[in-house]
């Protein structure tokens, strides 16, 4: 058998991943958590506070920056789906745009008083780090469809690779915050939440904070370089196009893909409405515990409870998938958000927000729902990557992971957008240290209400999802009989 060439290109497609292998890709998720998820986490936040933008500007830049992505992006799908670097198809780019991807992302946050307000020098470091992002994101999840056929390998990939995106997710949404104030000026003694302890936190909302953002940010930036490396030198590429294939692809292709693709029109929407309601949160939880709790020194505590479903939980997705099916694991999770974003809802009223415990169970059930609910999703691209193929006879991974990437960074920025113009139309002021009723108001639609609004359509969306589990493992033989067979 070793000698039959049909025997080998079967076996390779339908690789079972070694666990160093699923480490070191699991590695890219982490590492673009920590370089560009700071930036959804934080930017609206530090350029409205520390640097002294409106809402409106600032929620301006981030659209502006997105519309160019509509284009940007499937022109990269494209270009790399059209070449075949020496060190690989999709793995180069990882390197060549790494650098710079950590160095825009740096000087998005550089305390220069020089700039300090200027909307142009925003918009520009945000525009270049957008767009060469692209260039790593896009390759990157092409590369995820490029190691194996084997659906239940991609489903413990997935598994693998969300636990190390909630990693990044911990690091991000609740030490850097905690980096960040204990590298503020004005420090004072605070309880953090938990357990009792106390820590020397600074003030990161005010103007005096930038050095402070610059140098956590700059230290998040060099370790992301570092684990990018590591998926580069530690994964191999096997299921890929063919030279004819290749040859074949074009930009146009994007129009094809969305006409005749209906489970990449289905998930595109479904990213589309998740990360919307996901970066909803994710760019309002500082302002919600600064101005509505009043207690941001316990973002790291209850971060960290809020971490736990992402991390040691994640190992559950499997099993759950199989014991209930694809649509109805997002159905739960999905309802576990909206449980979880009443109870963070009920904790702002003024007679619970001294109490932590409503915040503890409130993330945590908030986190578990949202993280499930977007972190599985990943594990259905390789099976719409194959849909297309079994289609179209063209391997178009990279265009494919450009529209699903595209979808990811307008919810992404709509996460950022819709809060920064409803905190202008509700009047929020970023010098004030404390904010309007009207003001608290917009928090609270942008935290709660419109993230549950938002959950509710995507469960309804998933309900239209085509594929089932043996659908895709008849796609995938069916495709690999194909290449047997010469006809690809």
């Amino acid at each position: 058998m070793a000698s039959n060439p049909k025997a080998t290109v079967k076996n390779d497609e339908f690789a079972k991943l070694s666990w160093g292998e699923r480490i070191s890709y699991g590695a890219g998720d982490l590492a673009q958590n920590l370089i560009f998820g700071t930036v959804g986490s934080m930017l609206l936040f530090y350029l409205t506070t520390v640097y002294g933008i409106s809402a409106a500007a600032g929620a301006t830049i981030f659209l502006v920056v997105r519309w160019v992505n509509v284009f940007w992006d499937p022109w990269v799908g494209a270009f790399v789906d059209k070449r075949n670097p020496k060190l690989g198809k999709y793995r180069p780019y990882l390197m060549y745009f790494g650098i710079p991807l950590t160095f825009f992302c740096a000087m998005l946050f550089f305390p220069n008083p020089a700039v300090r307000g200027s909307i142009p020098y925003a918009f520009i470091a945000y525009l270049l780090t957008a767009m060469i992002y692209s260039l790593v994101n896009i390759p990157y999840g092409a590369l995820n469809a490029s190691l194996t056929r084997d659906n239940d390998e991609v489903s413990t990939l997935t598994t693998v690779r969300m636990t190390e995106a909630n990693i990044g997710n911990l690091l991000v949404y609740t030490f850097l915050p905690l980096f960040v104030q204990l590298a503020s000026p004005d420090k004072q003694s605070k309880d953090i939440g938990f357990f009792g302890i106390h820590m020397n936190l600074g003030n990161y909302a005010s103007p005096k904070a930038g050095g402070a953002y610059f140098l956590v940010m700059s230290i998040y930036m060099v370790i992301g370089f570092i684990l990018l490396m590591t998926t580069f030198f530690g994964v191999k590429e096997r299921v890929l196009p063919t030279k004819e294939e290749t040859s074949k692809v074009k930009y146009s292709d994007l129009f094809g893909e969305i006409k005749r693709n209906k489970p990449l029109q289905v998930l595109g929407m479904f990213f589309l409405i998740g990360f919307t309601f996901m970066f909803f949160g994710n760019t309002v939880w500082p302002f919600y515990m600064q101005y509505n709790v009043g207690h941001p020194e316990w973002m790291a505590s209850i971060g960290l409870i809020g971490s736990i479903p992402g991390i040691f939980l994640v190992f559950l997705w499997p099993i759950v998938r199989k014991r209930i099916g694809k649509k109805q694991f997002f159905y739960i999770f999905l309802s576990l958000f909206v449980v979880g974003s009443l109870v963070l809802w009920v904790w702002s009223f003024p007679a619970f927000h001294n109490s932590p415990v409503l915040g503890y169970v409130g993330r945590f059930l908030q986190q578990w729902g949202i993280t499930s609910a977007t972190g599985y999703m990943w594990a259905l691209v390789p099976e719409v990557v194959s849909y297309g193929e079994w289609k179209s006879k063209k391997r178009v991974a990279a265009l494919i992971n450009a529209i699903m990437g595209l979808f990811f960074k307008i919810g992404l920025a709509l996460g950022g957008i819709i809060p920064g113009y409803i905190n202008a139309f509700f009047k929020f002021d970023g010098t004030k240290a404390t904010q309007s009723a009207n003001a608290l108001q917009g928090i609270t639609w942008s935290m709660i209400w419109l993230p549950i609004i938002l959950a509710i359509v995507a469960i309804w969306i998933m309900s239209r999802y085509p594929l089932s589990d043996k659908d895709v493992v008849k796609i995938n033989h069916e495709i690999n009989d194909r290449k047997v067979q010469g006809e690809l």
